[in-house]
């Protein structure tokens, strides 16, 4: 049994508090993975964009949307 902190008194959890932070921690996961996931893209989507600009071709609009000026 994993342990609690409750308001300063140490106890055992409850299996529904076992059960919910075994599916925080299964949220908590996915969702780190979807944002690592995110960000690969947006940064591929910029080298994309800045290879496109250098070569002269025309953007997409993703790739134009990422410009900042």
């Amino acid at each position: 049994m994993s342990k609690i902190n409750n308001n300063g008194v140490i106890r055992d959890m409850t299996p529904e508090e076992e059960a919910q932070l075994e599916q925080d921690n299964a949220q908590s996961l996915v969702e780190k993975e979807n944002f690592e996931a995110n960000k690969t893209a947006l940064e591929n989507l910029k080298a994309s964009a800045k290879a496109k600009l250098i070569a002269g071709e025309a953007l997409t609009e993703d790739e134009a949307n990422t410009i900042v000026l």
